[in-house]
């Protein structure tokens, strides 16, 4: 059997602990639980992406009604 070790800050393993606590499971759990569902989906078992938008503002007016049309038209499809 293999350990996995890694270091992180004080205060996001505190809120670790706590939420595995809270959740009624241990961090050591926890861990084997993402491993296994790492491997299991054979990488990341959730959505990555960024948090950072690059976000430009439209040229036109135009532009922007357009751009919310569009939007609007894809959510009722």
């Amino acid at each position: 059997m293999k350990q996995a070790t890694t270091r992180i800050d004080d205060a996001e393993y505190e809120l670790f602990q706590k939420t595995a606590a809270n959740l009624g499971t241990t961090p050591s759990d926890v861990l084997r639980m993402f491993i296994h569902s790492f491997n299991d989906y054979h990488g990341f078992p959730y959505k990555l992406q960024s948090r950072r938008m690059q976000i430009e503002a439209f040229e036109t007016e135009e532009e922007a009604d357009e751009f919310a049309s569009d939007l609007a038209m894809e959510v009722l499809n």
